[in-house]
């Protein structure tokens, strides 16, 4: 018996010792796992790193913007992944998840009993838990390495239940190349949820991450399916797959990654990404639906691309156009330039937001002022406009407009002046209403870009001195089109936080304010749409017309370096521009063969599918119906030729047409019949009456004036008031005319034109003779003061005096 204690003892201490061996590293490993702190990224929650697909109002991927790591990666709660991707996952990666701590003993055994009989590293122990800990945590693959790894695993056990611990697998684990999380992979390889995935796509997506760049290789898709089957058979092995879901996905044809990468509204994206189109605030998102129609969006960037390649010939390189829909705000399609990767012709820049001169676009809104009866205007498109050569006393010096086709055109109602954009009459309304009110009305629109003082834009204002974005025109005539309601543009309808993965949507919009009176915009619109009054500087059947209703204006910048069209329908506002990023001239472009084809084409497609509404509506409670003068734009009557029929506002005063006069003439010679005419010789004929300021265009132009002298068969002896009294006329001048030199042109080119009713006279100038006329008219310098001018002809006949001043 004594001789059995000490080997008993001996027998004791060794299996204490092998005890101890065997628990040391156990207890080491509890001892570091308490020890070590849960990382943050856990702590932190799942919405760290990840990138942003960005979606188009129907769900379509515009682009996702990946991670700052450069990978495609996305959260998605354990919820969203899927019923048969999460079987998969636990089938590929660790059978037992739910039955061990983190550490899988039964695992470790067979692994290291493979490892003993073959020699050589067979199959690892590593559990879906470990694997999230070398993820989080990186260290080196030794045994220390794997310690640490196992320590970690027990650490998040202990903090995380099991359902987080699969999600933050899930959520972090490599899939490929740059490809990291279940809901990332699967839009990757099928363009789809990992919700809506089949047994086999799940089965090919759990397959991915035990070898992610192995089997992710095109060349390696062969081993892949050897794999994806295996997880089926273990699948079906486990009771988590039927004979007949098994005999399915194995016979389902393994598929290739649904896409390489979109880059869909390249511009748009980048605008909403850094905040300049509004956004959901500063909390960072991993996915935002967006108010762009991809469809529409696809059209529209065709349209430019086409559009610009066959303007180079005109020496354009660049276009943008911009969608709104005028109910919502939202922006439909938005085309930054022709191309993304043209660097040469700078397609990078984008022309929706860059500051560019507007030209003649900002002419409805210069009108907008003056038809505002509420701030004194009250102008309708009956207003008679003068069209004449006008000179204004400017900072700097004299401005002096001209119109595009190089002509004035006289008297011309304020809707042939719009429809016909005639730049000497909107300067003029613009100097009368005053460039700050204008200015005013601009910002209220939200042409904020406009920063510089009313008097640094003066009256040019009207002609687009100044610089506004694309986006802001189309925002200021979608206004226009919903009565003068103000509008909010929105880039954005939704979107998921990352930290909460909250559901996120775009307030409704607050009531919106009354920018321009209702009768106003009504009276604008009924103008840009008016085919017939636009006909004089676009001709017919240009490309503003359309089968529907379209309201529209043009715009050319100076020296031709921006071109614009912009319109509307009831529904949408489209608005576009071409030229050159680099401001380089385009050549003889104009808004009709410039910007108006890409217009036409754009509007074309926002509205198929659509019924257009009425697009001029007038609220006959405010307006009515009143028939003018086509000449004098006064009410019409019995001698006016032309007449049309406008909407005005109630209560507004029309006067009765003066510039249609009724003269009882000789009809053997055309001059005015006498009381000795008898009825038989005689006729009355209508002729146009041209008074102040417009006698001097009418005799330039040869508008036919009505005779002045009588008849000698049957004179008008004894009438009062006779033409003929023996006098000489002055047509222009008139009495009290200024007139401004222009300091960048040398004095001696710079004349009046002296007209008389007829055509042999001498011209007088503060008593002094300055010359003979032949033809009735006579150019007469210009020297600066006040000035008192007579005229001579034959027959000793004198006109009364004309005095003028010259500044």
């Amino acid at each position: 018996m004594k001789g059995r204690r000490p080997y008993a003892t001996r027998l004791r201490r060794v299996v204490r010792a092998l005890v101890g061996l065997a628990l040391a590293p156990v207890v080491a490993l509890v001892v570091a796992a308490v020890l070590t702190p849960l990382p943050a990224s856990l702590r932190e929650g799942p919405g760290a790193g990840t990138s942003v697909r960005y979606l188009d109002r129907n769900g379509h991927l515009l682009r996702e913007v990946r991670a700052d790591d450069g990978t495609r990666a996305a959260n998605v709660p354990l919820a969203g992944v899927g019923d048969r991707v999460e079987r998969a996952m636990l089938a590929a990666e660790d059978a037992r998840f739910y039955r061990h701590p983190g550490v899988d003993p039964l695992a470790v055994v067979r692994a290291a009993g493979s490892s003993l009989l073959r020699r050589r590293v067979v199959s690892g122990a590593s559990t879906l838990t470990m694997q999230l800990a070398r993820t989080v945590s990186p260290h080196r693959r030794n045994f220390m390495g794997k310690f640490f790894e196992a320590a970690l695993a027990l650490r998040i056990e202990a903090s995380l239940d099991k359902r987080a611990i699969l999600e933050a697998y899930l959520n972090r684990v490599s899939f490929g190349p740059q490809l990291r999380g279940v809901d990332a992979a699967s839009r990757y390889w099928f363009d789809k949820p990992p919700q809506a995935l089949s047994w086999a796509e799940a089965a090919t997506l759990a397959s991915l991450p035990r070898g992610p760049s192995l089997y992710a290789a095109p060349s390696r898709l062969g081993a892949l399916r050897t794999r994806r089957d295996r997880v089926l058979r273990r699948m079906a092995q486990s009771g988590d797959l039927s004979p007949e879901d098994l005999e399915r996905a194995l016979a389902e044809p393994l598929a290739s990654p649904a896409r390489t990468g979109t880059f869909g509204a390249p511009h748009f994206v980048g605008a909403v990404a850094q905040g300049r189109l509004g956004g959901v605030g500063a909390d960072p998102v991993q996915e935002v639906t967006t108010t762009v129609d991809a469809e529409l969006q696809r059209e529209a960037e065709e349209a430019t691309a086409r559009v610009v390649r066959e303007l180079r010939n005109k020496r354009v390189t660049a276009g943008s156009a911009v969608v709104l829909d005028n109910q919502t705000g939202e922006i439909l399609a938005y085309v930054g330039s022709p191309g993304w990767s043209d660097t040469k012709a700078l397609g990078q820049n984008d022309g929706v937001l860059a500051l560019r001169q507007p030209g003649s676009t900002l002419k409805p809104f210069v009108y907008a002022v003056a038809m505002d009866g509420a701030s004194g205007g009250g102008m309708t498109p009956t207003t008679l406009l003068p069209d004449l050569e006008l000179h204004l006393v400017v900072p700097g010096g004299v401005y002096a407009p001209n119109n595009y086709d190089g002509r004035f055109h006289g008297p011309v109602r304020l809707r042939e002046a719009l429809a016909n954009s005639y730049n000497v009459p909107a300067v003029r309304v613009a100097n009368d209403v005053g460039p700050e009110r204008v200015l005013a009305l601009l910002h209220a629109l939200g042409m904020t870009s406009l920063r510089e003082t009313p008097e640094t834009y003066g009256p040019a204002i009207a002609l687009g001195d100044g610089e506004v974005r694309l986006l802001e025109l189309a925002r200021a005539y979608a206004i226009l089109a919903r009565g003068g309601r103000d509008l909010e543009v929105l880039a954005v309808r939704g979107a998921t936080l990352r930290s909460t993965r909250a559901a996120w949507t775009a307030p409704p919009p607050a009531d919106p304010r009354q920018l321009i009176a209702p009768v106003v915009a009504s009276m604008l619109t009924d103008v840009l749409a008016d085919r017939r009054a636009r006909t004089a500087s676009f001709g017919e059947r240009n490309v503003l017309e359309l089968p529907f209703e379209v309201a529209a204006k043009t715009g050319t910048s100076k020296g031709y370096r921006d071109n614009w069209t912009v319109g509307y329908t009831r529904e949408v506002t489209v608005a576009v521009w071409v030229g050159n990023f680099d401001g380089a001239p385009m050549e003889g472009v104009s808004g009709i063969s410039g910007a108006g084809p890409l217009f036409r084409a754009i509007m074309t497609a926002a509205m198929r599918g659509r019924s257009p509404a009425p697009l001029v509506a007038h609220d006959e409670e405010a307006m009515t119906k009143v028939r003018v003068c086509a000449l004098s734009g006064d009410r019409a009557g019995t001698s006016c030729g032309h007449v049309l029929e406008e909407w005005v506002p109630k209560g507004h005063d029309l006067h009765a047409c003066t510039m249609h006069e009724p003269v009882r003439v000789d009809a053997r010679n055309g001059l005015r019949a006498g009381p000795g005419c008898g009825p038989q010789v005689t006729a009355t004929r209508v002729f146009e009456v041209f008074r102040a300021p417009y006698a001097e265009w009418a005799s330039g132009v040869g508008r036919a004036d009505a005779p002045r002298g009588f008849s000698p068969a049957c004179p008008g002896d004894g009438v009062a008031n006779d033409p003929t009294d023996g006098g000489l006329h002055v047509v222009y001048p008139h009495d009290g005319a200024r007139f401004i030199l222009d300091a960048e042109r040398t004095a001696a080119v710079q004349t009046l034109q002296v007209r008389a009713d007829d055509d042999a006279f001498e011209v007088f100038v503060d008593g002094a003779l300055r010359g003979r006329a032949e033809r009735g008219v006579f150019r007469l310098p210009l020297a600066r003061g006040e000035h008192t001018l007579r005229l001579a002809a034959a027959g000793k006949r004198t006109s009364e005096p004309v005095r003028f001043t010259v500044d």
